[in-house]
This record gives structure tokens, C-alpha cells and sequence, in this order.
């Protein structure tokens, strides 16, 4: 099977694809969510949701223009990324969860708040940076 049809050759390097995520193209989460769709779904019918699980799912491959090969990952105006994305944004998306018990762990998410308010818990943008590291496929460049 050719390598573009999902199979690879013997002794032949899978080609890495090159993304960016450009951190003046969002201020919140939400446009985070819709500049990643931008950037890996644009030849997809489809989007991936507001979701630190989809945005893992997304990483592994198998679907969106990352393919299941390397990938260099260039973010942009990380900086602003990680100020846009940091502790307002986390306070703002853990209050959201808490706010509808019924369907997200309640005792999970006040633990988180507390942790972050506490200054040893994650920030959005660090479980971002946190959930591409875990995928050693991925070469993550800050510019």
C-alpha cells in the first residue's frame, strides 16, 4: 500500500507534516478550539468540540491534516497564548464545569480550582503543553 494510503515503506522515513497554531488568531478558549480546527480540520467535514480530550484525540493522527506521522508544531505569539489561556481563563473554564454538576465530577473540578487558586495547580495553556508533550511524534516550536 502506498505511503499515502495509510500504509509506509520499508527504509522510508514518513515525511512530517508542518502546522501553526498562531496565538494572535484567539484570546480565549473557545477561539483556541476554533483556530485548531482552522489549522488541522480545514479539509475535514467536520470539527473537533471544546475539548482537552478531543484536542488529545486530534494529536494521536488517524484524522485532520496532522496525519499519523511526525509533526512540527509551530505556535506563534506563544507568550500571549499562555497569558490568554492562563489563570482567568482556567478560573473561567473550572467555574463553567462546576456550574453543571450533573454532568461533570463536581469534587474533581473544585480540587483543580483549588489547586490553581493555591498557585500549585495547571493553567489551560500548561495542560495544552502538557497533552503535546505526551505525544512524542510531535516537535513543538515556539515562535
Amino acid at each position: 500500500m502506498p505511503a499515502w494510503r495509510g500504509g509506509h515503506s520499508v527504509g522510508r522515513p514518513r515525511m512530517s507534516v508542518t502546522l501553526i497554531i498562531d496565538g494572535n488568531k484567539f484570546r480565549n478558549i473557545k477561539e483556541f478550539y476554533e483556530e485548531v480546527n482552522c489549522v488541522f480540520m480545514q479539509d475535514e467535514d467536520w470539527r473537533i468540540g471544546e475539548s482537552l480530550d478531543a484536542f488529545n484525540d486530534l494529536l494521536f493522527g488517524g484524522f485532520g491534516a496532522a496525519g499519523p506521522g511526525p509533526l512540527v508544531l509551530i505556535w506563534r505569539d506563544m507568550e500571549k497564548s499562555c497569558a490568554d489561556l492562563g489563570m482567568q481563563a482556567t478560573r473561567d473554564y473550572y467555574r463553567a464545569k462546576l456550574a453543571r454538576p450533573e454532568q461533570f465530577n463536581a469534587a474533581r473540578f473544585q480540587a483543580e480550582l483549588a489547586a490553581l487558586e493555591a498557585g500549585t495547580g495547571q493553567t489551560y495553556f500548561d495542560i495544552l503543553l502538557e497533552i503535546i508533550a505526551d505525544h512524542p511524534q510531535i516537535t513543538l516550536v515556539p515562535a
